[in-house]
């Protein structure tokens, strides 16, 4: 069993009246990928803040590697932060920048140039060193901030919306960047984000927070295919929510299930339809077509709309925009579906 690496006991951090971590407890695994996913104000970035010791908590203890730290400062602390705008000194060069650690704690000269050499390597950067941070674009600079912070071998690594100031494409290059990284030095990394899709591509495990309070903790398959509260349902991924009078037509029972816009296959509206599947007739409402698939909006016979995403294997914008107003039936799975508690249907 791997040890734990960062554990939470019942930990709040309240600014007055606000509650911005409310009683959490949490346990983060020695040398795994775990980030803490939720919207703004959710707490995340305050229980890395605590984690960072740069907040401490107003209840509660937080434990690294065993040792209770919740009292202890930044600096007596075996982990180090990267932060979305890298914190570089300008007037240093790359070198300077990834070295300063080592040069503070007095490392040699020697040493402290073999070891930055290393990093350079590590984050794919060789040749860089004597370049100052201006001539850097925001990717390279992102590498150096990672390099700088890893290069006094922290325990853990603690990642605060690190990717956030890249454009779309150059952060989905240091998503994977980032594992590879996270798996050659073999230390555990928490990183913080808003973004979905971060979450889900590198994690090991998730942690998705709102209103200072953990909704769910998983892989991230756990938290994408069985979310288990509404919310979860809702932000991670696109979901359909359906309850009320509208689920009971579908199910024959009133209570909230979720079913994933991808799961549903939309049909000709004189689909036959197998014991093993549900079905709810509608019309396509709107359809907006975005290259790798098509996303539509079907008002239902009854009341209610669903989102539905497919594919456009062998369709064109063209064929789509065609189904627009369309009586379609919509058919999915049984098993698709998931109820409020996290249970299958």
């Amino acid at each position: 069993m791997s040890e734990s690496a960062i554990v939470f006991k019942h930990v709040s951090r309240h600014f007055g009246e606000l509650k911005a971590v409310d009683d959490v407890m949490l346990e983060i695994v020695d040398r795994e990928f775990f980030s803490m996913l939720g919207p703004s104000g959710s707490g995340k970035t305050t229980c890395l803040r605590m984690i960072a010791g740069f907040d401490r908590p107003t209840s509660g203890q937080i434990f690294l590697f065993g040792e209770d730290v919740s009292n202890l400062p930044p600096y007596d602390r075996p982990v180090n932060t990267v932060f979305q705008d890298y914190a570089l000194f300008p007037h240093m060069t790359v070198n300077e920048n990834i070295g300063y650690g080592l040069m503070i704690k007095k490392v040699s000269k020697e040493e402290r140039v073999k070891r930055v050499d290393e990093m350079l390597d590590l984050v794919r950067l060789p040749g860089f060193g004597h370049r100052k941070p201006s001539q850097l674009s925001g990717g390279q600079r992102q590498r150096v901030a990672l390099a700088r912070a890893l290069i006094n071998h922290p325990r853990v690594l603690l990642l605060d919306e690190p990717l956030g100031a890249l454009d779309l494409k150059l952060r989905q290059q240091m998503q994977v960047e980032l594992k590879n990284i996270q798996q050659k030095v073999g230390i555990t990394f928490v990183f913080v984000t808003h973004d979905q899709e971060e979450a889900l591509t590198m994690s090991d495990r998730i942690a998705v927070f709102s209103e200072g309070k953990i909704e769910q903790v998983g892989s991230p398959a756990e938290v994408y295919e069985h979310p288990s509260t509404p919310f979860v349902a809702g932000f991670v991924g696109t979901s359909n929510l359906v309850d009320g009078e509208v689920a009971k037509r579908i199910t024959g029972s009133d209570s909230k299930f979720s079913i994933r816009p991808e799961k549903i296959h939309l049909s000709a509206a004189d689909e036959k339809i197998g014991s093993d599947m549900f079905s709810v007739d509608g019309k396509v409402r709107d359809v907006v077509y975005l290259g790798l698939y098509t996303r539509y909006l079907v008002e239902l016979n009854g009341g209610g709309d669903l989102v539905v995403v497919e594919q456009n294997l062998n369709t064109t914008s063209m064929d789509v925009m065609k189904v627009r107003g369309q009586k379609v039936r919509l058919l999915w799975k049984k098993e698709h579906i998931r109820h409020v508690g996290g249970q299958d249907a």
